[in-house]
């Protein structure tokens, strides 16, 4: 692996095969070397989720010399790939870490299941900058044409300026079918999901459940929040933290030392 340029660790939660990493590698050939070691299957939902139990298998499936480009697919979780990447394959932190793009929003409280963002948490947490990219489709064919110059340039960028320690980025861009009216920085929108489970049962008539429901927007109006930004054909940018505490409410758990 070449010293004298960036190197970029490509990874995701659908999959190596997904069009999704496939159409963000394509939109970073060039600005470096690009190593992708991605699931060898779907991962979704599986947010910061390690291997503990069982060994993880990763193997080289192809090197491509003339575009930079190398793939290995690992039987274990997003973050498995993240780990597995920097310590064993890469051997060394790269400059640049890229997730997705994913299948799927992944914007307000969906950063809290995702794989695609536990990836990029995880290169927060190697201190390497770090990226999610998801686009608002989950057709495994989606049109992923339009995202290509904002993982381009975006990439770009923080390949120059990198991010604050601790910070990644959760990027969604809004369906191919909806006019993209350009990029905002936002916070994350507060929601929930509810109903989220729809009764069934198998063939022996025993119960199952199924995860479905809806999200509810609990601030569809207020314009500083990604849910807004892309129900008005923007792509939303918002800059996660690794540091989960609740700074400002330090102060007022102070009285709790007193329970013992």
């Amino acid at each position: 692996m070449s010293v004298n340029k960036p190197l970029i660790l490509v990874t995701n939660d659908d999959g190596y095969q997904a069009k999704g990493i496939n159409s963000l590698v394509e939109s970073l050939i060039g600005l470096g070397e690009i190593v992708v070691v991605a699931p060898d299957g779907p991962r979704s939902g599986m947010s910061s989720a390690i291997t503990s139990i069982h060994p993880i298998r990763c193997h080289l499936l192809k090197k491509d010399e003339q575009k930079d480009v190398t793939v290995y697919a690992c039987s274990g979780t997003p973050v498995d790939c993240v780990k597995l990447g920097i310590s064993e394959i890469i051997g060394r932190k790269p400059d640049l870490l890229v997730s997705g793009i994913n299948h799927g929003s992944n914007a307000s409280v969906c950063v809290l299941y995702s794989g695609t963002m536990g990836a990029a948490i995880e290169g927060a947490l190697f201190k390497v900058p770090s990226i999610g990219f998801s686009l608002l489709d989950h057709d495994y064919n989606a049109d992923f044409s339009h995202t290509y110059s904002i993982t381009r340039a975006l990439s770009q960028k923080i390949l120059k300026t990198g991010l604050p320690s601790g910070v990644c980025l959760n990027v969604n861009i809004p369906n191919a079918k909806d006019e993209l009216k350009g990029v905002k920085v936002c916070r994350q929108a507060a929601g929930q999901w509810v109903e989220e489970f729809k009764r069934s049962e198998d063939g022996a008539n025993k119960q199952v459940f199924w995860l479905t429901g809806r999200f509810d927007n609990d601030e569809p109006n207020d314009e500083a929040t990604d849910e807004w930004a892309l129900a008005n054909g923007y792509a939303s940018i918002v800059p996660i933290k690794v540091d989960m505490t609740d700074h400002d409410s330090l102060s007022q758990m102070l009285s709790l030392e007193e329970l013992v």
